[in-house]
């Protein structure tokens, strides 16, 4: 297939938005849609093709948007769906798509359907979520089984006025939908076709693997991690409460709603303690019942290291073969920011590295908000954390808030962000890091971000080229060639603070290079890479566009 004939979600670049974070437009200290929308001519500029947003619906926020009480409409921290509306068709003005967050695994405990639920056993909901009698029969006397909630304690909740329990795989104020009802089913095909007829271009499926448990509800293995004396839920091997056969009743339904109108995808996020995730590509494919698209975060969680990242890289390339499509994301709302996990004292120059790295893998990059400034992940004091995983888990766990900060725009008091106090403390680095301090630097992260996505753009070699990887990894450098009929560029990525010598290349042609004294042309003979240097070089300089 001709770069031309790819999805643009192939060929495109994706931006994740956290919207409590990136702008606020009331002065409330919550950043809103309008402030998205007041916000797209940076999307624009920095040359995304498309932006994610994290749950905008209505939510309680015991999760903080991932316990949604109302799956078709917008909270009102947010606006509303004339404001969704608006977000819409700016998207559209400046050739930007809109993808939303779909966190269908679970609802808030108070949604309607919930609610319903737990009133009764005989009412016209009751089977809508995951409900059991105790171990020893009818009443509270202890949990169905063994499993272990993501959050900590029990993945069992007992609701006295029923007189069950209901499983949740997070918080017990999240309760999870039983999706082997087909009225379930049913309700979220109609949730996807209203935000599709509203322009949404796809769905971010949050937890997807986890929608369908073993009928039977047997105890989960336990393993041998000492750690699962403390934190349960790693002391069990996941078998019987995720990755069901029948998950292919969901994806089916998904798959064919969505495939109805060309340009819609679905990627999904998969629920695993695997560090290589190798369980994603089996889930995205051509196929009626996969995905277009699936999350993993080997990447992610691998040390700053070429060899590190030539065996992740591969890994996830390999799983995926020659007809699948990777993804690649460094950072997200549930990680920490990679400029601070692998930056250390060379975070900028580490940082523009990644930007290399991420717009020349083979695949789909999903950026999170910030990333293109550098932004570091803030330290909270414990008086400052809101997220329920560093309130239950502190010191071990300092939680997410760190790398959910409002997003730096300029070096005012509120830093561009809001004209209040923010629902998040700013990181002290705002008023030297931010969007305008980096604008008209040519040196900085943003401009790395803004040239390499160009590049990119420019480039079909880097959109649907063919990928391969040296068979022995270097030990400082990372390296690997894209190639397309008759081009052929190789990317180069110095990982150590030190110089590197290398032998002589095939591709001397100069496309992007950290270093701002590197020639146009490379010199015949070893190539000398500057520390943290890398470099984008094509074969020939047609193959420069």
């Amino acid at each position: 297939m001709g770069t031309n004939e790819l999805p643009w979600w192939k060929k495109g670049v994706v931006y994740q938005i956290y919207p409590r974070s990136f702008m606020d437009s009331t002065g409330d200290g919550v950043g809103d849609l309008a402030g998205i929308t007041a916000r797209l001519d940076h999307l624009a500029e920095l040359g995304v093709d498309a932006i994610w947003l994290s749950p905008i619906q209505p939510s309680p926020d015991a999760d903080f948007g991932y316990d949604i009480s109302d799956y078709c409409d917008v909270h009102p921290q947010y606006g509303d769906l004339a404001a969704f509306d608006a977000l819409v068709a700016g998207c559209r003005e400046r050739g930007l798509r809109v993808v939303l967050d779909g966190v269908f695994n679970h609802s808030s405990d108070q949604h309607p359907w919930f609610v319903e639920s737990r009133s009764s056993r005989d009412n016209p909901k009751a089977d809508w979520y995951t409900w059991r009698d105790g171990a020893k029969g009818p009443g509270e006397t202890g949990a169905p089984n063994n499993w272990a909630s993501t959050f900590g304690g029990r993945a069992w909740s007992y609701d006295p006025g029923r007189g069950q329990y209901y499983h949740h795989t997070f918080l017990q104020q999240q309760p999870d939908l039983n999706w082997r009802n087909p009225a379930v089913v049913d309700a979220i095909e109609q949730v996807l076709r209203f935000w599709m007829q509203r322009g949404v271009d796809g769905f971010r499926l949050d937890v997807f693997n986890s929608y369908f448990e073993h009928p039977d509800l047997p105890d989960n293995p336990r393993t041998w991690n000492p750690a699962g004396l403390i934190y349960r839920y790693i002391g069990q091997k996941h078998v019987h409460d995720r990755d069901q056969p029948d998950m292919r009743i969901a994806l089916a339904m998904m798959r064919r709603v969505v495939d109805e109108q060309p340009g819609r995808f679905l990627v999904g996020e998969t629920l695993d303690e695997d560090r290589r995730y190798r369980k994603a590509a089996q889930y995205a494919g051509d196929g009626p019942e996969q995905l277009h698209l699936a999350f993993n975060f080997h990447l992610l969680r691998s040390r700053w290291s070429a060899r590190a990242f030539h065996q992740a890289i591969t890994a996830w390339s390999e799983a995926s073969g020659p007809d699948g499509w990777p993804t690649w994301v460094l950072s997200n709302h549930d990680f920490r920011r990679h400029a601070t996990r692998w930056g250390g004292r060379w975070s900028d120059a580490r940082a523009r590295l990644a930007a290399i790295l991420a717009m020349t893998l083979r695949g789909t990059p999903f950026l999170y908000y910030g990333e293109e400034i550098g932004m570091r992940e803030r330290k909270m004091a414990r008086a400052e954390i809101q997220d329920p995983v560093g309130q239950r888990f502190w010191p071990a766990h300092p939680g997410r808030d760190g790398c959910r900060t409002p997003m730096q725009w300029d070096d005012g008091p509120g830093a561009g962000f809001t004209s209040g106090e923010p629902w998040l403390p700013l990181h002290p680095d705002h008023r030297g890091r931010n969007v305008a301090a980096q604008q008209d630097d040519p040196s900085s992260v943003l401009s790395t971000y803004r040239d390499v996505i160009a590049l990119r753009k420019r480039l079909p070699v880097l959109q649907g080229g063919a990928m391969a990887l040296p068979e022995a990894p270097h030990k400082a450098v990372l390296t690997y060639t894209r190639s397309l009929g008759e081009q052929r560029v190789r990317v180069l990525l110095n990982m150590s603070p030190q110089p590197q010598r290398l032998p002589a290349v095939a591709e001397r042609h100069l496309l992007y290079s950290t270093h701002p004294t590197r020639t146009v042309e490379i010199e015949g003979g070893e190539l000398e890479l500057a520390p943290h240097e890398g470099l984008v070089l094509a074969g020939e300089p047609r193959a420069a566009g």
